[in-house]
């Protein structure tokens, strides 16, 4: 309790939003910060951080909830594999509610019968693999590197149990080059990037060089109130002194160097490739495909899958949210017909998602 309530502080919050005023008053221009990640996006709701800051200071929910960057391609063929006999498809609760095209979802599909199935952990799978031998078992793996290194020693562990029933349909991204995708958009002004707790736990600090070598600030921050407050205070300070580099704030968690046994699982499995986003399309290197020596446990591989149609659902504007060009209230369905319990777009399923944390908060 002693340590939460150390970054709970309120003491230490009143300090840190009056080291923000002081450094936004000196600066006398308006700064946009992005986060990029859902818990950021969740704690920055929460806490009514938003509320807070001074008016020059404006905080940008980026695309860092890995259900609502997931393409409509992506869950058009989830939706496909999970309808064909034989087969049980298992995936993250958050992906249930997620609509295709045709405004379906995997949760309305199980209503009519398909045998889909919410885990806790890809690993939950092996079990229903060896006790459901006569069904191929699919597991439909969304995240970025917080995830996927647990979704590779899965495979790993289905390799040495000789587990022939078991594939990945892999949806995974990675970070880093959907920051340089941002960095290069001409439509974004952003002066720093609130970096990702969790995902650096994994890759570490050194993974985001090319912010600061496009003249950007960043800093690597926690998900508790004091954490953001002092993660905007840092990026504000790097703004002053013009002095761009990559801070860690979390250090409890995140070292520079990243968790290396995690990216060494990681990439004995997967290699990169382009991959669709939602928003900001098909982004190089931004994916992970099996290599070529698992491909075995590849179901994009072992299945044929027949081109799906990948159009968005018309009004949802969830790709513009996701790249920080409006806000969730500028979308015409936000509130309308777009709601938790009826979402029209993913941002709006996901608890991490930037609409159910203005739809919850604000």
């Amino acid at each position: 309790m002693k340590y939460i309530d150390e970054y709970r502080d309120p003491e230490l919050a009143r300090k840190l939003l009056s080291g923000i005023k002081i450094k936004a008053s000196q600066l006398g221009r308006p700064v946009a910060i992005m986060e990029v990640c859902g818990s950021h996006t969740q704690a920055i709701g929460r806490y009514g951080i938003r509320g807070m800051l001074p008016e020059n200071i404006r905080l940008i929910s980026g695309p860092g909830c890995p259900v609502c960057v997931t393409s409509v391609a992506d869950v058009n063929t989830a939706l496909w594999l999970a309808a064909q006999p034989g087969i049980l498809l298992a995936t993250f609760g958050d992906m249930m509610r997620v609509p295709g095209t045709d405004g379906r979802s995997l949760q309305q599909l199980r209503a009519e019968g398909a045998d889909i199935r919410v885990v806790a952990s890809a690993a939950d799978c092996l079990g229903i693999a060896l006790e459901n031998p006569q069904l191929e078992i699919i597991f439909m793996g969304i995240g970025f590197e917080t995830t996927s290194p647990t979704i590779a020693a899965t495979v790993l562990a289905a390799q040495r149990q000789s587990i022939r029933n078991f594939t990945v349909f892999s949806v995974h991204k990675v970070i880093p080059p959907a920051i340089e995708a941002l960095l290069a958009d001409p439509a974004l002004s952003i002066d720093g990037f609130l970096c990702p707790g969790h995902v650096s736990v994994i890759i570490g600090a050194d993974a985001y060089r090319c912010i600061p070598a496009a003249g950007r600030a960043a800093v690597i921050t926690g998900f508790e109130p004091v954490d953001v407050l002092e993660g905007i205070h840092l990026l504000l300070n790097q703004l002053l002194t013009e002095k761009k580099e990559v801070v860690i704030q979390y250090g409890r968690g995140v070292k520079a160097e990243g968790n290396l046994k995690a990216m060494a699982v990681l990439t004995t499995i997967f290699e990169p490739a382009d991959a669709q986003w939602r928003g900001l399309g098909i982004i190089p290197g931004s994916g992970l495909v099996f290599r070529e020596a698992y491909a075995a446990f590849d179901a994009l591989r072992t299945f044929s899958i027949p081109a799906v149609a990948s159009e968005d659902i018309k009004g949802c504007r969830c790709g513009d949210i996701l790249r920080g060009i409006i806000a969730p209230p500028e979308c015409p369905l936000f509130r309308n017909v777009c709601m938790p319990h009826n979402p029209i777009g993913p941002c709006m399923v996901s608890s991490e998602g930037t609409c159910a944390s203005y739809y919850r908060y604000s």
